[in-house]
């Protein structure tokens, strides 16, 4: 029987790269995010490379009345969600706390909290029902370490690593896995939007090693998804081999 997964922020990196290998697997996918267009373009992709079902809805998980609308009135079909992937995300600014920008620090708080938190509670209901069910919140070293200039993006994914822990113990009495992933330096899209565009600066995030990429951790997803049922990896820290923490790299010369 096919799966079906919600793969929140699927439009790029990570999230695209779920949507691609639980599809290649075999599951139907229900892709989100803010830009219509690559959800289109992708919903086609999908099916034509692999013959499954791909249902696109595109909204901004910041926009609360637009995640339960459209999560509580979906088709019939896809009510029944197996796995939910928390994947949208993103970090805004690298300033020191008296410098940074109020606006970035909502931003952040807005999506990778706030965002999370609705997109899971509004899912629930049928994971509840159907006593089983796997939540997958991508976190982050940041949700473990803080780092220097990374003030709003860390307390964000701690509270994300706080969601994750206490969703693990609410969900017991209803079979439901909750996992976090958390990884180091994956190269995506995230410095670009960090960096708001400064390319330079992004592409410096990741010289001198090779990072993660966003397939690495969507072959983490799709393992902690296939698991028997039984089985719950709570959560899972994964770096590239040169990295051992937030400030710890073995850079190249």
């Amino acid at each position: 029987m096919s799966r079906i997964i919600l793969i929140t922020g699927a439009t790029s990196g990570i999230g695209k790269a779920c949507a691609e290998k639980f599809s290649a697997a075999g599951d139907n996918v229900i892709i989100t995010g803010r830009r219509e267009e690559r959800l289109k373009e992708l919903q086609i992709e999908l099916q034509a490379k692999y013959g499954t079902k791909v249902l696109p809805l595109c909204f901004d998980v910041q926009d609360k009345d637009a995640v339960f609308n459209l999560l509580g009135n979906l088709p019939a079909e896809w009510k029944k969600i197996d796995v939910l992937i928390n994947n949208a995300g993103l970090a805004l600014g690298r300033d020191s706390f008296e410098n940074a920008d109020i606006k970035d620090w909502e931003t952040m708080l807005d999506t990778n909290v706030k965002g999370l938190m609705y997109v899971t509670k509004a899912v629930l209901p049928a994971m509840v029902a159907e006593k089983k069910g796997h939540i997958i919140n991508l976190s982050s070293i940041a949700g473990k370490e803080v780092y220097e200039n990374g003030n709003g993006y860390c307390a964000s994914k701690f509270a994300v690593d706080a969601i994750n822990r206490s969703l693990r113990i609410d969900l017991l009495k209803h079979h439901i896995k909750v996992t976090a992933i958390c990884p180091g330096a994956v190269e995506t899209e995230f410095s670009i939007v960090r960096y708001k565009g400064e390319k330079e600066k992004a592409a410096a995030a990741y010289t001198g090693f090779t990072p993660l990429y966003a397939n690495d951790i969507a072959d983490a997803a799709f393992y902690c998804a296939g698991l028997p049922a039984h089985v719950c990896i709570n959560e899972l820290v994964i770096m590239p081999v040169q990295q051992a923490g937030s400030y710890y790299f073995n850079k190249d010369q």
